[in-house]
């Protein structure tokens, strides 16, 4: 049975699983991937220390080590690798024994990063596969025993928050109202803001303080408000399987499309009957739209300073996935600007940025290659006050 959304104060089809209870089963502290950073809270943060965000998808395996520098942060190292930890998912419930041990095989190479730089504040989080999989504590009870890595779960409204304080730098002191769309490869998060209350200088600096809760305290500052927020559990690796028995190309496509679509009923903006185009901005981060972007600008080698940050017209994208569909699998799996890690997967991605162009007011994406990584660095750091405040 399709899976369906799950949004703030009401999850749609079960309870996400309680990290704490969960990590307490394994005879783990909760959160403990947090708990060196907490360890270290009270302590005057040296400006040379570093930090580290791991994020264990659905499909890859991704790292970052930085250094905070002004109102940003500066990556000293980087992992990136496709892992697949949920192939099979969607059929079994569990992950199986193989996308364990490739899993695995990267997170140790993760361990060594992390020793060799001696991190000391880190946050190393799993999303929507280990949130999922029936077996997920065996899983990470085996990742702690042969890596020493504590993975965290975190539950839906985090992923989506952080990715949206990944977007801060992005966000033009014109917009009034935000949606961020985060493409994972088991979920999508969705998050509406409507800036229109502060004052177009603090904008980007607004959407950061989100980092602390989308209801935060307080703090007499203007604040953005987050209109409502989704997790649609489709991510490009999701969806995919979800429509595997489809032979013809483009008719996967579309029905790919159109599902994913059916799925944002219950976010209330889908509905919203007086959508602008004036002072909005829809920002995408993901491989799917840096993907788009990078076949836009025919990039044989990828140049995040070319992507990051580029805004695309509806127009330039839907010519690109029209490509992609002309293309077939065949043509796309030679396609050099795709890349042999994300030609499976391409077409369920594009056909959920379609659906998303579909529905909202705008002709412009800004293209994002930043997310959930980024996202801890800037919380992390954010907590630790070794940032200054913009601009950004």
């Amino acid at each position: 049975m399709p899976k369906r959304p799950r949004r703030r104060g009401k999850p749609k089809l079960k309870s996400v699983p309680d990290t704490g209870a969960l990590l307490a089963q394994q005879g783990a502290e909760p959160h403990a991937g947090f708990a060196k950073t907490a360890a270290h809270a009270s302590e005057r943060p040296d400006p040379a220390d570093l930090y580290a965000a791991l994020d264990l998808g659905t499909n890859s395996c991704r790292m970052l080590i930085a250094q905070p520098k002004g109102s940003q942060f500066h990556v000293v190292d980087s992992f990136s690798k496709s892992v697949q930890l949920g192939h099979g998912l969607e059929a079994s419930g569990k992950l199986s024994r193989a996308s364990m041990a490739r899993t695995v095989g990267a997170l140790k190479i993760c361990q060594r990063k992390l020793a060799e730089h001696r991190v000391k504040r880190m946050r190393l989080v799993a999303t929507e596969a280990c949130r999922r999989a029936t077996n997920a504590r065996d899983f990470i009870s085996l990742v702690q025993r042969d890596t020493s890595l504590a993975l965290e779960i975190i539950e839906p409204e985090e992923e989506a928050r952080l990715a949206v304080v990944s977007c801060a730098p992005l966000v033009s002191v014109r917009t009034e109202q935000l949606l961020v769309v985060d493409i994972g490869g088991g979920s999508t998060e969705l998050v509406w803001i409507d800036l229109s209350g502060v004052p177009k200088v603090e904008r980007p600096a607004a959407i950061m303080r989100l980092h602390a809760g989308f209801e935060g305290p307080d703090t007499g500052q203007a604040a953005a408000r987050v209109v409502d927020w989704i997790s649609v559990p489709l991510g490009v690796a999701t969806l995919k399987d979800q429509f595997s028995d489809v032979a013809d190309d483009a008719a996967r496509f579309a029905l790919m499309s159109w599902f994913f679509e059916e799925n944002l009923a219950e976010f209330s903006p889908y509905n919203e009957p007086d959508q602008v185009r004036e002072g909005f901005q829809i920002i995408g981060t993901s491989g799917t739209v840096t993907t788009v972007a990078a076949s836009h600008l025919n990039l044989r080698r990828y140049d995040r300073n070319k992507v990051d940050g580029l805004r695309m017209t509806s127009d330039q994208i839907d010519t690109v996935i029209q490509g992609y569909l002309a293309l077939g699998p065949e043509g796309r799996r030679k396609d050099a600007r795709i890349g042999r890690d994300r030609q499976a997967l391409i077409m369920s991605g594009a056909a959920i940025l379609q659906a998303l162009l579909r529905v909202w007011p705008t002709d412009r994406l800004s293209v994002a290659d930043r997310g959930l990584r980024e996202g801890l660095l800037y919380a992390q750091m954010s907590a630790d006050g070794v940032l200054e405040e913009g601009p950004f």
